[in-house]
């Protein structure tokens, strides 16, 4: 089980953005990297459109995961997290997120616009805080 991520700041910029962008609906995005022992290094961000257009659940669209998984695979990557906003709560995962994340086994990176913070996560038993690197 991964203990952090490592994130490069112009990347989370590029979340915060794309976060501000879809307000007051969430936002998603696929993140691609590698999984190296005891932390998950993002090196790509695959912005995706939420086609829930919800302000409290989100949902890629086939077309779009096939997509994603195609460019993280071509640049010799993997699809090592999801990503996205809580438009108007706090950067914790909701009852929902832990059910996909069991289906999901990747880092879970959540974004509150009303704290303007992130947050990472795996599920355990229970959704496990990580370590937030920015490199």
């Amino acid at each position: 089980m991964p203990k952090s991520i490592a994130i490069k700041k112009h990347h989370l910029d590029t979340l915060v953005k794309h976060a501000k962008s879809t307000f007051p609906d969430e936002s998603c995005a696929l993140l691609f990297g590698k999984d190296e022992d005891d932390q998950v290094k993002i090196s790509e961000v695959f912005l995706v459109e939420n086609s829930q257009k919800s302000q409290t659940q989100f949902s890629i669209s086939n077309e779009d995961l096939i997509r994603g998984y195609r460019d993280a695979e071509s640049a010799g990557l993997d699809v090592v997290g999801i990503f996205h906003s809580h438009p108007h709560s706090e950067a914790a995962p909701s009852a929902m997120d832990k059910r996909f994340m069991e289906v999901n086994p990747v880092v879970w990176v959540i974004f509150s616009n009303k704290s303007g913070q992130f947050k990472a996560y795996v599920l355990e038993n229970e959704a496990v805080p990580l370590t937030i690197k920015i490199v």
